[in-house]
């Protein structure tokens, strides 16, 4: 059987990390390149964290390239704090050393992500887990480029007007509405979106992600390491409540790595609404919302898959080898 071919696009924060983990360790799966994005920290610590988790997973031949630092119109909405200052927690000390920086390629993310695809046509799965800001460079760059993917998959959006960062959007499209507007009207390929509502109706238990990073391995000890100090991994009464936990109940999220999942194992999305979608600019609540036109009042003739339904033994099964390797020595 062929390898799948993934990029992925990342503003890595820890979810990001953990679903980047998932993908360099499913089998017949290889990761050409991870291009980086603003989001979750600056585009500069985004880059740092990436290279983190190659170190960690041994799998520093992966490529990663810096892209977009800020959203297509206007100033990236900072700070941001759920993941850290830093995105990973703010639990290390050589953050903006030399040693990571030298080790980032010098052509662009947008400019790479363009040539992976045309290198591999009809091959490649994009999976965009932050801003859609380097998707939306890519197809005015080469308004051919999409046509050229075998598919995309975003983890971003929302499906009910439940938001996380604003009152109704969800954090990355209202990190840059624009670009994600821009990506659900002329990426035509095959799209399937994982919806912020959707990761979180399919949340794992504190007692999963206990015995996860409980394992005996480098990649588990990394992650028992972000996540020791960060407040959204916090349980206890008194922890500072997440909008996931109070709109949606308790337990893990990891939201990134619901996109991943499923183009790992198309098995792992057992239920989906198949319509056309748009995104709101205008409005000081609507602003970066996804709308859903079930009623097909767009009139658009291209439809794309969002997610409803997950086999969450499949979706465990690969996040529990996220973290199976390394070994620790």
């Amino acid at each position: 059987m062929a390898e799948k071919l993934l990029i992925l696009d990342t503003d890595c924060g820890i979810d990001d990390a953990q679903a980047i983990m998932m993908a360099l360790a499913a089998p017949g799966v290889k990761v050409l390149g991870i291009t980086c994005c603003f989001g979750n920290a600056s585009v500069e610590d985004v880059c740092q964290n990436v290279l983190r988790v190659l170190s960690v997973c041994d799998r520093t031949q992966i490529p990663v390239f810096r892209g977009a630092a800020s959203p297509l119109v206007g100033n990236p909405d900072m700070p941001i704090n759920h993941f850290g200052t830093d995105g990973l927690g703010d639990v290390f000390k050589d953050r903006d050393s030399e040693q990571w920086k030298s080790r980032v390629q010098t052509e662009n993310a947008v400019n790479a992500m363009i040539r992976l695809v045309s290198e591999n046509v009809g091959q490649v799965s994009l999976v965009a887990l932050g801003p859609l800001t380097n998707l939306a460079l890519a197809v005015k760059l080469d308004p051919s480029f999409p046509q050229k993917l075998r598919n995309l998959y975003i983890m971003g959006g929302n499906m009910e007007g439940k938001g996380n960062r604003t009152v109704c959007g969800e954090f990355n499209f209202v990190m840059d509405p624009e670009s994600a507007y821009i990506v659900l009207e002329e990426f035509l390929c095959p799209t399937y979106i994982a919806s912020w509502e959707f990761t979180c109706r399919h949340k794992l238990s504190w007692d999963f992600f206990d015995a996860w990073v409980g394992q005996d391995t480098a990649s588990a000890e990394f992650m028992r390491k972000i996540t020791s100090t960060c407040w959204a991994y916090s349980r206890g009464p008194y922890a500072v409540p997440s909008t996931t936990a109070t709109v949606f109940g308790p337990g893990f999220v990891s939201y990134d790595s619901y996109a991943v999942a499923a183009a790992i194992d198309g098995g792992v999305v057992t239920g989906s609404l198949e319509c056309a979608v748009r995104v709101e600019l205008q409005g000081a609540l609507c602003r970066g919302m996804l709308a859903l036109d079930l009623g097909q009042k767009l009139h658009k003739a291209h439809r794309v898959s969002v997610m409803t339904e997950c086999d969450l033994d499949k979706f465990s099964r690969l996040l529990t080898a996220a973290l199976t390797l390394p070994r620790k020595t």
